[in-house]
């Protein structure tokens, strides 16, 4: 156990963000040198906070079956390599997870019963981060080669999961994204103030040392066709996420100003970055609108604050959340509570149960107000509010209610992999599909879900490959893929 008193004499701390004022001026992290260095001050005590439960109900709430207490302890007692060697026993990327993942680890930690849980996220990161600074991460090349080659169609987290897996497993491993750079959602479509870029590369020029080859640019089912693809390799994994947007086909959806948050967020990315975007789209001076009120939206309304828009309105067709978690939501489950994000600290406004009901636009056919209406959900059934209907200004709408499955046309098709019936890619036990040697993981077989399900679920298919190519595997499998329901 780390400090026995420790959660009766310590209360929850987190760390501090840079003043509004200043992050908007720029694309870095809301963190004062990174949120890892920036915690290091507190952390042990937060650590110290860990109970070491006889039954650690933290373990139920990770995918990747974190072993949260042990490196809490070793955090407690100062002992960061060893820190580090549990983290990355479970987890590849904890710098990812550390950052992005909502933490259900923390709405199932035990003392979170009656108190404020232990700050179980901002722990990892700064073992992550100060191991990266210490230079405990190095790469772990394999020890021999199997002679068996894997193709990972998709750089997203999933993607670079089991391909990390695989490699230290002996096998030629080549990832292909059809993007200029490898990283998939994590590259262009996670703003650089909720984790710079610098974590990504630093990751993958360990990989391309221990080993395992990256394509970028390579539009896989057009410039390679599935046929070849699997000619040239002995297993497959597709990790190619859930990227079809879910739309709003309502009156007036044809006016320009009307763009899916992936056409706007990667833009701003690359442009961010230095990038020249030709024709990008941007906020300057624009009432925006976001329809969709999850991390997605919030990612856009980040960015159009940093644009220097005139105003933005998030939308969500759900009631507001209360602050308290649910009667019907009871812990350990991840309950469904009002949450501010660092975008939601800097402005905007949000406007829960309320509906599009059309787009109306101008002379030139772009859009400049859309008209809402109040909603109720009474039964199951939506029904609007007789009354409420209303315009609001705008002149930039972005849709961020996110995604319906993986793109179909390619790859997918090519390959003649059943569906299931969501229309994402059906697989067994082992994330096998029903082609003989192509697995899935990830959001393509899975659904849209979380970066920490990403993560577990590339392990996990990594564990099946190395099963279908050698017969056996020591790689561990955290989840299969009917293990658990999803937690968000």
């Amino acid at each position: 156990m780390a400090d026995p008193k420790g959660f009766l004499k310590d209360g929850r701390e987190v760390a501090t963000r840079r003043p509004v004022e200043e992050r908007v001026k720029d694309w870095n992290e809301v963190y004062p040198d990174g949120i890892g260095r920036t915690l290091l001050p507190i952390i042990t005590k937060q650590a110290g906070r860990c109970m070491d439960c006889g039954i650690p109900f933290c373990h139920q709430g990770c995918p990747l079956g974190n072993i949260i207490p042990e490196w809490n302890d070793l955090v407690w007692r100062d002992d960061w390599e060893g820190a580090i060697e549990r983290l990355h026993a479970t987890n590849n990327f904890p710098e990812f997870t550390g950052r992005l993942c909502p933490a259900p680890c923390e709405t199932a930690c035990v003392l979170g019963i009656n108190q404020d849980p232990v700050t179980i996220k901002n722990v990892e990161v700064s073992i992550i981060d100060k191991a990266w600074d210490s230079g405990f991460v190095r790469p772990q090349p394999p020890e021999w080669l199997s002679g068996k080659t894997v193709a990972v169609i998709g750089s997203g987290p999933a993607g670079l999961a089991a391909a990390q897996q695989l490699t230290r497993a002996g096998h030629t491993v080549a990832v292909y994204e059809r993007a200029d750079k490898i990283g998939g959602l994590l590259r262009y479509g996670i703003p650089e103030f909720k984790m710079e870029k610098q974590h990504l590369d630093r990751r993958l020029d360990q990989m391309r040392r221990e080993g395992t080859v990256f394509r970028a640019g390579v539009d896989v089912g057009t410039e390679i066709t599935a046929d070849e693809l699997r000619e040239r390799y002995d297993a497959v994994v597709i990790a190619v996420g859930s990227t079809k947007a879910r739309d709003l086909p309502v009156p007036g959806r044809e006016l320009g100003g009307i763009h899916q948050a992936m056409e706007f967020l990667p833009q701003s990315n690359r442009a961010s970055l230095g990038e020249e975007v030709p024709d990008q789209i941007r906020a300057d001076g624009k009432n925006v609108v976001i329809i969709g009120g999850g991390d997605t939206g919030a990612d856009c309304l980040g960015t159009s604050t940093r644009h220097g828009a005139a105003s933005i309105t998030q939308l969500e067709i759900m009631p507001m959340p209360g602050e308290e978690r649910p009667a019907n939501q009871p812990w350990p489950t991840y309950p469904m509570t009002f949450k501010v994000s660092s975008a939601h600290e800097e402005g905007g406004d949000r406007v829960y149960a309320v509906s599009t009901k059309e787009f109306l636009g101008d002379e030139d056919g772009n859009v400049r107000a859309l008209v809402l209406v109040d909603v109720v959900f009474d039964g199951g059934k939506l029904t609007e509010i007789e009354g409420t209907e209303r315009e609001i200004p705008a002149e930039l709408v972005l849709f961020a209610m996110g995604f319906v499955g993986p793109e179909q046309d390619g790859l997918i098709d090519q390959l003649g992999v059943e569906l299931d019936e969501r229309g994402n890619v059906a697989r067994n036990n082992t994330y096998a599909s029903s082609v003989e040697g192509v697995f899935v993981a990830g959001d393509a077989g899975r659904g849209q879900s979380l970066i920490v399900w990403a993560i577990a679920e590339g392990r996990a298919a990594a564990a099946g490959v190395d099963e279908f190519l050698t017969g056996s595997t020591t790689l561990p499998a955290p989840i299969p893929p009917t293990a658990r329901p999803l937690v968000v």
